[in-house]
């Protein structure tokens, strides 16, 4: 028989409905009956004992929240009923008992990458188009329509199909409700476009807002996040148009590149549209250089390498009830096990984060590191409140209806993505990974921001868990969409790759999904497994400006 309750923590005074409750029914928790004074949607919780106003809620085995009220014992908790509360934390010496996976079936397994001249190796070989500036952002429109369509990059043509469909449909006359009504071709199979570059996986157009206006230090910023992708291991070239008098300089880019690859030998081209003078004159140098990249790309094949060349970026976006239970916790032992072979993960997302700072502090390797992470967490939340927010603000209408009350209770969720092993390093945005293992990168919330940042610190596979569904991807990255729930999956698997609603249904357990997960990555790192996002093109960029996101 399927479970319908679980507690999470021994300490936990709540449950969890894992399918829904109805009000008046009596359920039983290792031999513990409790009579239902509140109907309990599936995600939701309910309390174990009764609650005076301000007694803690407990989830997680932390503190995630306080009463507002008194809450009889069966109660459904709400935003009406529970408010937000954490446990503050402080710099300690490290507590670091990290009992490491079984890699015995993984120790001898590869990948197929692109071998660089740095030693890096990328899951994806893409070419860049950047601007310096938004100014330039037209200027890329008009490369990517020359390039995309004519070189095979372009998207599939379904909808332009249906949009001929309907223009034939009202030239023969047909009504709006024919319109309406009418029954269009789709084709999940649709054959790719003969690629002339075939060891080429795209051509990637990274727009943006910034550049100049705003702060220095934001354009200073955005020209280390470039930096990042021009260097990043997926990535074997980049074309960049520069308007000139912008606060990002080419200067400060070049910069940027030499801190994170000292012998950086990528081809690089670089146009700065106000010497050039005429755009058409711009125009041209760029699709010629752009061209003549790709020739060059196109001689990098696919060979074998060690899983220790993964860097993977853990994420989360939409999260529900039972992404801390199902999605995160198997992501977290995949990341154990990358670990324990010596690969790379970034558990980013500060904001959500809280609450469970003891325990990543108490597990960094370097109490420098330890000190770091405090002072980024404590700064980011002291600026939260004074732009008249804070981290108690994160969860998203979605979240809640779904059954994350509070940002401690999501916090507590979404850092099980980062599993158990120790943290080797702490890193602000936009810096590089350069430690093998768990890295804490200072990012906002928001997942595309988040993406984007653990992209540029080096991540060349992301795995993203949500329980809402999102189409979100990155133009250089894979981005894997992994469901909570079977039902999400179901519902949207045209953008959602993996399934863990089977450690909900009792079919799976953690490390038996966090294995599926790793060994579904190694395919997708070696090219022959397509992600969604990839494969509908959701190249989501936006660059973090320092202010408060959460």
């Amino acid at each position: 028989m399927k479970q319908r309750i679980l507690k999470v923590h021994p300490k936990d005074n709540v449950l969890v409905a894992l399918t829904d409750l109805v009000k008046g029914e009596e359920v039983i928790y290792e031999g513990q009956s409790y009579l239902l004074t509140d109907n309990v949607p599936a995600k939701h919780k309910f309390t174990t004992t009764d609650m005076a106003v301000g007694d803690q809620l407990i989830m997680y085995g932390v503190l995630v929240g306080k009463a507002q009220i008194d809450i009889p014992v069966g109660s459904i908790i709400t935003t009406g009923n529970i408010k937000h509360a954490a446990t503050e934390f402080n710099t300690m010496d490290a507590h670091i008992n990290w009992e490491k996976p079984d890699i015995t079936e993984w120790k001898d397994r590869t990948f197929n990458g692109f071998h660089r001249t740095d030693g890096q190796v990328g899951t994806a070989n893409y070419w860049l188009v950047i601007p310096m500036v938004f100014c330039e952002n037209r200027n890329l429109e008009v490369i990517q329509e020359a390039l995309m369509n004519n070189l095979g990059y372009g998207r599939n043509e379904n909808y332009q199909v249906q949009a001929k469909e309907l223009m034939s449909l009202y030239e023969k006359g047909a009504s709006v409700n024919d319109i309406l009504n009418a029954e269009l071709t789709y084709s999940e199979n649709v054959a790719k476009q003969n690629r002339m570059f075939p060891n080429v996986d795209g051509i990637k157009f990274l727009t943006h807002t910034g550049g100049c206006g705003g702060t220095r230090q934001d354009s200073e910023t955005l020209c280390g996040l470039l930096a990042g992708y021009i260097t990043h291991p997926n990535v074997a070239g980049a074309t960049v148009l520069s308007l000139g008098c912008q606060n990002a300089q080419v200067s400060i880019l070049k910069e940027e590149i030499e801190k994170r690859s000292r012998n950086f030998d990528k081809p690089l081209y670089i146009l700065d549209q106000q010497t050039i003078g005429k755009e058409s004159e711009l125009l041209g140098q760029a699709i010629k250089q752009t061209f003549a990249g790709l020739i060059q790309a196109n001689a990098n094949e696919r060979k074998p390498a060690a899983l220790s060349n993964l860097c993977i970026g853990l994420e989360c976006g939409g999260s529900d009830g039972f992404s801390g239970i199902s999605a995160n916790p198997a992501i977290g032992y995949a990341s154990d096990l990358l670990v324990a072979l010596g690969g790379s993960v970034i558990l980013a997302e500060f904001p959500e984060l809280c609450g469970v700072e003891q325990n990543l502090s108490d597990r960094c390797v370097d109490k420098e590191d330890a000190e770091r992470f405090e002072h980024l967490m404590k700064t980011y939340s002291k600026r939260a409140t004074e732009a008249g927010s804070g981290f108690d603000m994160n969860p998203s209408p979605g979240n809640i209806k779904d059954g994350l009350i509070t940002d401690a209770i999501k916090s507590a969720g979404a850092a099980k993505k980062g599993g158990t092993s120790p943290v080797v390093a702490v890193l602000d945005y936009p810096e590089k990974v350069s430690k093998p293992g768990l890295n804490l990168l200072c990012t906002p919330g928001n997942d595309v921001e988040s993406t984007t940042a653990e992209v540029g610190s080096g991540a060349n596979v992301v795995l993203f868990t949500t329980g809402l569904g999102t189409p979100t991807g990155n133009p250089i990255a894979p981005v894997i969409k992994i469901s909570s729930n079977t039902k999400l999956f179901n519902k949207m698997s045209d953008i959602i790759d993996l399934d863990t609603g089977s450690i909900i249904d009792g079919d799976e357990t953690i490390k038996e999904a966090g294995s599926r997960i790793l060994d579904y990555v190694i395919g997708v790192a070696s090219g022959t497994t397509t992600v969604s996002a990839v494969r509908h093109i959701q190249d989501d960029f936006i660059p973090w400006k320092r202010g408060v996101s959460l």
